[in-house]
C-alpha cells in the first residue's frame, strides 16, 4: 500500500492538470483506469518476489545460527530432574566428527495430532477397525452361530512365552554384566601395560567370542530346538539384533574416551557408570552417550494411551491377516500356481500389505519407542521423519527409521570412509545397503523358520538401484507418486510369495 499510495499522487497531479473535457473524457479515463490496473499488478509481483527472497534469506539465517548454536547447547543438558546440570563430556566423534546430538523434540506424530485434520485420519482407522470387529462377528456367526471373537491366531504365534521369558533374561543379563566388566578390566590395565596392542587384540578375542556364544548360537538354538512359533521366534531374535547393536555402540563410544583420557599419577582411570550402561539398554536409541536430555516427569495418561494403541495394532494386524490374508492362501485345496494365479495374489496382498506396513511403522516406530521413552523420560522423540513426503528413495531411506539409520550411518557408513581416508563413498554406501539386508533376511528367515530370500532381493539389488535412481535431486511430487507405488507392490510381493511360503 506504501508503494502505490505516491504512484496514485502522481497519476492524479498529471490527470488533474488536463482540462475538464479531456478528464471527462471516456477514453482518457479507460486508458488511466487501465494503466493504474497494470502498475499496480506489477507493485504486487515485485512485492511478492521481494518476499519470497526475503523470507530465503532469513531462513538461511536463522539455520545457520541454530547450526552454530547446537554445540554449545549441547554442553548443557537442560531439565534433568528439574534443574539445569551440565551434561557428559561428549564422545570423541562427537566433538571433532559432528557426531549425533540428542535434544528435547517431540516424534512428529504427536505433534500432527494436535490438527485436527491429521487427527480425522487417525479417527478413520480407528473406523475401518471397527468394521474389521463387526465383520468378524458377522461371518463367525453366520458360518458357525456363535457372537465370540476367537483369537487363534494370536494364541498360536505367541506360544511358549515362559521359553521366551528366561532366555531373553539370561540374554539381557550377560549384555548387562560381561561387557561392562571387560570393559573396565581393559581400561583399567590400558594405560600401565607395555603391549597396548596385545592387551586390546586379546581383551578383543574374548568378547568377540562370548558375543559369539551368547548372542549369536544361543538364541538360535533357543528358537530351532524349541520350535517356538512365529512372533515368540521374533521376540528372541530381534532382542538379539538389538542387544548386538547396543554392545557394539556402548564399546564404541567408550573405548576412544578411556585412550584419550589419560589418568594422572595416582588416579585411576574414569569408566562409563554401569547405571548409564543400564539406562542406554532401555532407552529408544542405539547411539550411546553418558546422559540424554531427560524431561521432569512421566505423563502416565500418555502412557496408558499408548498401551492401548499398542494392544489395538496388535488385533488390527490380526484381522488383516484373519480376514484378508488367510482366505487367500489357505491350503485347503491344490492351488495351481502359474503367471495369472501369481499376478492376481500380488495384487489381492497389495491392500493388506500396505496396511500391516502402517501398522508396523505407527505400533514399533511410534507407540513402542515413545512408550519407552515416556518410562524412562527420554526427551529425544525423534524416532522418524516424514518419510511419507519423501520424493526419493534416499530421502525415505533417511527417514523412515531414525534409530537405526544413526546406527548405520555412524557407525557403517562414516566408519568406513575414515578407514578408507573418504575414498570410496558409493563403496560405503552399498556395504552398509549389503549388511542392513543381511540382517533384514536374517530376522524374517529365522522368524518364519524358512529361508525365502525376498527381502534380501528386494533390499539389496531394488533398493540399490531405486537409491541411486531416485535420489534426492528428484523434486517433483510425481516422484512421491512412483515411491507410494513402488511401496505398495513390494508390500504386495512380500505378504504374497512369504504368505504362500507359509
Amino acid at each position: 500500500m506504501t508503494t502505490t499510495e505516491p504512484t496514485n499522487r502522481v497519476l492524479h497531479r498529471n490527470i488533474s492538470g488536463r482540462s475538464s473535457d479531456d478528464i471527462s473524457s471516456p477514453e482518457l479515463k479507460n486508458s488511466s483506469d487501465g494503466a493504474l490496473r497494470l502498475w499496480n499488478k506489477h507493485v504486487q509481483q515485485m512485492k511478492g518476489r521481494i518476499l519470497a527472497q526475503l523470507q530465503d534469506q532469513l531462513n538461511e539465517i536463522v539455520d545457520r545460527a541454530l547450526a552454530e548454536s547446537v554445540p554449545n547447547l549441547s554442553s548443557i543438558q537442560p531439565h534433568q530432574n528439574g534443574k539445569a546440570t551440565p551434561a557428559a563430556p561428549m564422545s570423541r566423534s562427537e566433538r571433532k566428527d559432528g557426531g549425533k546430538v540428542f535434544m528435547h523434540r517431540m516424534s512428529l506424530l504427536d505433534e500432527l495430532f494436535e490438527i485436527s485434520h491429521i487427527r480425522t485420519i487417525y479417527h478413520m482407522f480407528l473406523a475401518i477397525f471397527v468394521i474389521f470387529s463387526l465383520s468378524t462377528l458377522t461371518v463367525d456367526y453366520l458360518e458357525h452361530g456363535r457372537l465370540v471373537l476367537e483369537f487363534d491366531l494370536l494364541s498360536y504365534a505367541f506360544g511358549k512365552l515362559g521359553t521366551v521369558t528366561w532366555a531373553w533374561t539370561l540374554m539381557f543379563l550377560y549384555t548387562l554384566l560381561v561387557p561392562y566388566q571387560l570393559l573396565v578390566w581393559w581400561g583399567s590395565l590400558y594405560h600401565s601395560s607395555s603391549s597396548k596392542l596385545g592387551l586390546s587384540v586379546g581383551f578383543g578375542l574374548v568378547l568377540c567370542a562370548l558375543q559369539s556364544c551368547v548372542l549369536g548360537l544361543f538364541p538360535v538354538y533357543v528358537v530351532v530346538h524349541n520350535q517356538l512359533p512365529p512372533a515368540s521366534r521374533f521376540i528372541i531374535i530381534l532382542e538379539q539384533i538389538r542387544f548386538v547393536m547396543k554392545t557394539y555402540s556402548f564399546i564404541r563410544e567408550s573405548v576412544p574416551l578411556i585412550i584419550s583420557n589419560l589418568p594422572k599419577e595416582g588416579e585411576s582411570p574414569r569408566f562409563p557408570t554401569l547405571s548409564s550402561y543400564l539406562y542406554f539398554l532401555f532407552c529408544p536409541t542405539l547411539i550411546y552417550r553418558e546422559s540424554y536430555p531427560r524431561n521432569d516427569h512421566i505423563r502416565w495418561k500418555y502412557v496408558g494411551v499408548t498401551c492401548g494403541m499398542i494392544l489395538l495394532c496388535l488385533f488390527y494386524g490380526y484381522y488383516i491377516l484373519e480376514r484378508l490374508c488367510v482366505p487367500v492362501f489357505r491350503p485347503d485345496y491344490n492351488q495351481i500356481l502359474n503367471k495369472r494365479s501369481m499376478v492376481l495374489a500380488v495384487f489381492h496382498s497389495i491392500l493388506p500389505g500396505t496396511m500391516l506396513l502402517l501398522l508396523c511403522f505407527f505400533a514399533f516406530l511410534h507407540c513402542w519407542l515413545n512408550l519407552f521413552a515416556e518410562l524412562l523420560r527420554f526427551a529425544d522423540r525423534m524416532f522418524y521423519k516424514d518419510w511419507w513426503n519423501s520424493y526419493s528413495f534416499a530421502n525415505y531411506y533417511r527417514t523412515w527409521n531414525v534409530v537405526v539409520h544413526d546406527f548405520l550411518y555412524y557407525y557403517g557408513y562414516r566408519d568406513f570412509l575414515w578407514l578408507s581416508r573418504r575414498k570410496f563413498r558409493t563403496a560405503a554406501m552399498l556395504s552398509v545397503f549389503l549388511v542392513s539386508a543381511f540382517v533384514h533376511e536374517y530376522a524374517l528367515g529365522m522368524g518364519f523358520g524358512f529361508f525365502y530370500p525376498v527381502m534380501f532381493i528386494l533390499f539389496a539389488i531394488f533398493g540399490v538401484l531405486f537409491n541411486f535412481t531416485m535420489n534426492d535431486k528428484r523434486q517433483n511430487p510425481v516422484f512421491n507418486v512412483i515411491m507410494w507405488a513402488c511401496l505398495f507392490l513390494g508390500q504386495g510381493v512380500q505378504v504374497c510369495l512369504y504368505g504362500q511360503e507359509w
